[in-house]
């Protein structure tokens, strides 16, 4: 193993000891919701994916001592994330907080392993502004590591597509390319 090839074991054994654990602190909601994006790895047997997914700060909500969940939002309509999840629930979140506002006045980063589901039932997702449908994760580890790399950033603003109760959400400049303009006229017409 790497870990003993290049003696990080000790460090490793002390990491999972002290800094491993399945249900949410304190510390890791406030980072959670406070987040306007992570990092969502998903896979299954032919692929591997990371996907970028953003929303307002909350949008990601800590629901249980072992449970968060977020809304799938429009997206480019690959669905390699859900595809995935379908295939095999294991996901990994990455929650990054660049301020350093958190954890003794250091950048953070926070992983989450875990097991996905998607609910798409009407009554779940009527509350959420812009939501296709809900993500569920119940959590196997949470791990906060070395923030050693991450830069402090601050945000200016959020994105204007993240939907939010009472405004309208602009279209992805994407969907007027030449190459997808045919498929959105006719969803914007309704013959679709």
């Amino acid at each position: 193993m790497l870990q003993d090839r290049y003696e990080g074991r000790e460090v490793a054994d002390r990491l999972a000891e002290h800094r491993v654990h399945s249900q949410f602190e304190e510390v890791d909601r406030t980072l959670i919701e406070a987040s306007a994006f992570f990092f969502l790895a998903t896979a299954d047997d032919e692929t591997v994916d990371c996907s970028f997914k953003g929303g307002h700060p909350g949008f990601v909500r800590v629901t249980g001592p072992s449970t968060l969940e977020w809304p799938d939002y429009d997206g480019n309509r690959m669905y390699r994330s859900l595809g995935n999840i379908s295939r095999s629930a294991r996901v990994g979140l990455l929650f990054l907080s660049f301020t350093g506002h958190l954890y003794d006045g250091y950048a953070a980063r926070l992983r989450i392993n875990g097991r996905a589901m998607v609910d798409e039932t009407p009554e779940v997702i009527a509350n959420l502004p812009g939501a296709k449908r809900l993500i569920r994760v119940e959590v196997d580890h949470i791990f906060p590591n070395c923030p050693r790399y991450i830069p402090t950033m601050e945000m200016t603003a959020g994105s204007e597509y993240a939907p939010r109760e009472g405004v309208a959400v602009p279209d992805a400049p994407w969907k007027n390319r030449p190459i997808f303009k045919d498929i959105f006229d006719r969803e914007r017409d309704g013959a679709d």
